[in-house]
């Protein structure tokens, strides 16, 4: 019975170490695609933040600084409170 629970627990310890490694890859995946596309924003602050919001929820960024949002259209489609795009 001991060594049944040692085993489920080892397994549990096992899994959310994996998970906690997917998610860390995700932020370091979006990070760096921010920090390119926000590159050249006279707000840089405020272009990352809501670049890692969109990252986050889409898993995409579009390619280069302004513009390319067709590459990603969820990334494209999300809105803020008053209709206009969320994402930079």
């Amino acid at each position: 019975m001991k060594l049944s629970f040692a085993a489920m627990l080892l397994l549990c310890l096992l899994l959310s170490f994996s998970f906690f490694q997917l998610s860390s890859a995700a932020s370091g995946f979006c990070s760096s695609k921010c920090a390119n596309r926000c590159s050249k924003a006279g707000r840089k602050d405020r272009c990352l933040k809501f670049c890692g919001i969109c990252c986050s929820k889409c898993k995409c960024v579009p390619s280069g600084t302004y513009g390319n949002k067709h590459e990603c259209p969820c990334y494209r489609d999300l809105k803020n409170s008053k209709g206009k795009g969320k994402c930079p």
